[in-house]
């Protein structure tokens, strides 16, 4: 394994980070555990959560996915063998986003976020986060595949400096270590910095974003953050739902995998890339790699990525995904790469 710092951070965390976001939908408690176990054997020391997990987010399962880690936790007595990250749900801003987390009150004032950390907290059973981070802007923006900024005046939202200033007594207090950000953008992104330097606030070291060979936004307008200020991406859907697998392809569906099982899904899978995603496959069989592999060892390899977040809903998947860190692409494979995405920019930000 591979490790590298969260952002100015004392902390190194592996390349390989492990999502979580199946864990309690998809994926029992013995099987959140399995891997878990499996992933910390293979170096994983990185694991990514957040309130509203599992997705897609239900009232009846929210928070399941804490829950498991936490009785892992109380199981095991490894605690400090994991880098855990988590995250806080911004308030309701678009139809997909869940109403149903503290009776809708997720705005990220004082309030809201010390019941949303104390909930957490309950649920990990821990006495603290080493990363906690805002799940998407308390605000109207480009988030989730949104193209076109939105031109929305919002009736009300959170100043940055006053999140900051919540934060930063969480931190005081010991229940959390450093902060992070999470489907932000660039603006987003420069007004936390500046709050942090002006008014001597906690500074963002991460920001959760995604990013794979279907969606490579990140790199115009955030990249730069990441290697002139130290906020390095934590990438999320690197294998685009599982579509940058193959397995997909032409329709295909298979019994139990997540776009079979949930409608919502359907961010990558629009003609474009379809078609992006089989010309990738294309490269990986002409060089002797998985697709797999092929699309999270990109994902590794580009310099502003902190931690590559995999998930998987078995342990063969885990082992396909984990294992990626072993691979090196080529100069020519890098090439082939980047003249699909000339000719298919961003299919499905």
């Amino acid at each position: 394994m591979e490790y590298r710092k969260l952002g100015r951070s004392e902390l190194d965390v592996s390349v390989i980070g492990l999502g979580t976001m199946t864990w309690g939908e998809q994926n029992t408690e013995v099987q959140a555990h399995e891997q878990i176990y499996f992933a910390l054997e293979q170096g994983v020391n990185f694991l990514d959560a957040a309130e509203m997990y599992p997705v897609p987010p239900r009232p009846e399962t929210q928070g399941r996915t804490e829950q498991y880690i936490g009785t892992w936790f109380k199981k095991t007595g490894r605690r400090s063998e994991v880098i855990l990250a988590t995250k806080a749900a911004g308030p309701v801003r678009q139809a997909h986003q869940p109403n149903h987390i503290r009776d809708g009150k997720t705005h990220f004032d004082r309030a809201s976020l010390t019941a949303a950390l104390d909930g957490s907290l309950a649920r990990l059973q821990t006495d603290y986060i080493d990363l906690y981070q805002l799940h998407w802007p308390d605000r109207s923006t480009n988030t989730f595949g949104r193209l076109a900024y939105p031109w929305i005046e919002d009736d009300y939202t959170v100043e940055i400096h006053e999140t900051l200033a919540t934060l930063a007594e969480f931190i005081k207090a010991g229940k959390i270590r450093h902060i992070g950000v999470s489907n932000e953008t660039p603006w987003g992104v420069a007004q936390f910095l500046a709050a942090s330097k002006n008014l001597d606030l906690p500074r963002i070291a991460s920001i959760q974003n995604p990013y794979s060979l279907l969606n490579r936004t990140f790199e115009i307008g955030l990249a730069e953050f990441s290697h002139r200020e130290q906020v390095g991406l934590l990438a999320y859907s690197p294998l685009a739902f599982g579509v940058l697998s193959g397995k997909y392809l032409g329709g295909v569906r298979p019994i139990g995998s997540r776009l079979a099982l949930y409608e919502r899904f359907s961010r990558y899978t629009n003609p474009q890339a379809e078609a992006a995603t089989a010309e990738y496959v294309k490269i990986a069989h002409e060089h002797g790699l998985s697709p797999t592999q092929l699309a999270l060892a990109y994902v590794n390899s580009r310099p502003f990525v902190t931690s590559n977040l995999i998930g998987a809903t078995n342990l063969a998947q885990l082992r396909e995904n984990i294992g990626s860190i072993k691979v090196s692409l080529g100069d020519e494979v890098i090439a082939k790469i980047d003249q699909i995405q000339a000719k298919i920019s961003n299919p499905a930000p």
